[in-house]
């Protein structure tokens, strides 16, 4: 039987198979094809639809909401919403790290660069996108052609 805490491992194995191929397989053609395609935050953000609108529909959270921090916290005190929530950063996550790497690629940033920005992205999503805002600002190479 499926449930929050295995959904969790799932999702966050998926995730890091994912950010595994990007730092260590950024140009292999199975990388190009799960990750880079887009395909595996789409498969991430697949399972949190169907997790939220599970969560939503079975397991409403009393007092849960968005419009206070009380709220919010009462909504992620339901273990399929607190789930759901993981899975989103994950996705979110994923995303941003896949255009930075897409966009180091264009821009020929060698991968050594670009490598604790996605690192960062993993474990602490903005602050890699900080670090490769910075990246791409302090090595500004002509882009040569998407890929």
């Amino acid at each position: 039987m499926l449930t929050p805490d295995l959904l969790f491992k799932i999702a966050s194995n998926v995730a890091v198979l994912g950010w595994l191929l990007l730092i260590l397989a950024p140009r292999w053609r199975g990388t190009r094809a799960v990750v880079l395609s887009g395909a595996l935050p789409l498969l991430l953000a697949a399972t949190y639809v169907a997790v939220i609108g599970y969560q939503t529909v079975a397991h409403p959270a009393p007092g849960a909401g968005f419009n206070s921090l009380a709220q919010v916290a009462a909504l992620f005190r339901e273990p399929w919403a607190l789930t759901a929530g993981w899975v989103h950063y994950l996705c979110f996550d994923m995303a941003v790290g896949i255009w930075e790497s897409r966009d180091a690629q264009r821009r020929a940033v060698p991968h050594l660069l670009l490598l604790p920005c996605l690192v960062a992205t993993f474990m602490l999503g903005p602050l890699g996108l900080l670090l490769y805002a910075a990246v791409r600002r302090w090595y500004p190479r002509p882009a040569v052609p998407a890929i």
